[in-house]
């Protein structure tokens, strides 16, 4: 499966299996209809508990990014292209977010960040 769970990582560990497996699904790594280990077979793996794994699995499912059929395993759910475009705004906007926070911490004001900003865009 190659999934890495870093421990020591401030970050939830459903999280780490979420954002790795949507990196997978949105660089084209997994396509549709790909299989995903069952939830105790990947707990296993990652040597994580199984209820990790199952929010992870139903975190995605809700975000569309994998679909649950009943008796048969999860699976890669379509490629919705407007499902993949917003996943990467969203992750732009945190990365802007996090860029904003620190320039702050570091005592630069709003004028400041957006002159920083503009000069970044025109490059």
């Amino acid at each position: 499966m190659n999934i890495i769970i870093n421990h020591s990582s401030m970050q939830p560990i459903y999280e780490q299996i979420m954002g790795q497996i949507k990196e997978k699904i949105m660089h084209g790594e997994w396509k549709e209809d790909t299989a995903l280990p069952s939830v105790r077979t990947f707990a296993k793996e990652l040597k994580v508990s199984a209820l990790t794994v199952k929010k992870a699995y139903d975190g995605l499912e809700e975000e569309g990014f994998i679909v649950t059929v009943h008796g048969k395993g999860s699976f890669v759910a379509c490629a919705n292209q407007e499902t993949m475009l917003e996943e990467k705004k969203r992750e732009v906007e945190a990365d802007l977010e996090m860029a904003i926070r620190k320039g702050r911490s570091c005592g630069m004001s709003d004028l400041e960040i957006r002159e920083l900003f503009q000069i970044v865009l025109e490059d």
